[in-house]
């Protein structure tokens, strides 16, 4: 039986759409690629949605999927929003001829049980389940642990390597996922 989601699930196209719905019952929403940029009512409906249930925000880990979640993360309420980040992952979707420009799997071609994973760690409101609860990570933790300033770029590069999150993730976003995906005492022994 599919899991339950509270929050409405925005994705880039319709084949991520088609493997999520395999996956849990939500309301999933796609944004159409970079159509999204011009698409006023689209836009309006994701924030009448963000107001009243929350969306959570899943693309492609490559360039373009960062390039549509940064607009969207502009654009929408920042309190009603959760970020869900797939791993980077080489590879290509079976129904392509050949890899994406950047080599790397896709929402649509993510396992059911990375998918499940991703969404957990975001804080996806799943029915009957507790919800997850911040570190209290914070930019000073970062600064300490090297991880934000000077020379702190391959640092970051490996953590991301490590918690398997896309080498695309800004410092901004590192830290909320550290926050989801770590506790205190997993942050310290870094």
């Amino acid at each position: 039986m599919k899991q339950k989601i509270r929050e409405v699930i925005v994705v880039e196209g319709r084949y991520d759409k088609n493997t999520l719905l395999q996956v849990v019952d939500a309301t999933i929403v796609e944004t159409g690629g970079f159509g999204v940029f011009n698409d006023k009512e689209k836009l309006a409906f994701l924030r009448r949605l963000a107001e009243k249930r929350g969306l959570i925000l899943l693309t492609d880990s490559d360039g373009a999927g960062f390039v549509i979640r940064n607009y969207l993360k502009g654009a929408l309420p920042k309190d009603r929003i959760k970020q869900a980040y797939i791993p980077d992952i080489c590879g290509k979707e079976r129904r392509k001829s050949k890899a994406g420009k950047e080599g790397l799997l896709g929402v649509e071609g993510m396992t059911a049980e990375v998918l499940l994973e991703t969404l957990r760690h975001c804080g996806a409101t799943f029915e009957g389940e507790e919800a997850c609860v911040s570190a209290g990570i914070t930019k000073a933790d970062m600064m300490e642990k090297g991880l934000i300033g000077p020379n702190s770029e391959e640092k970051r590069q490996k953590l991301l390597q490590k918690l398997q999150l896309p080498s695309h993730m800004t410092a901004n976003a590192l830290l909320e996922a550290m926050n989801l995906l770590l506790t205190r005492e997993e942050f310290d022994a870094l």
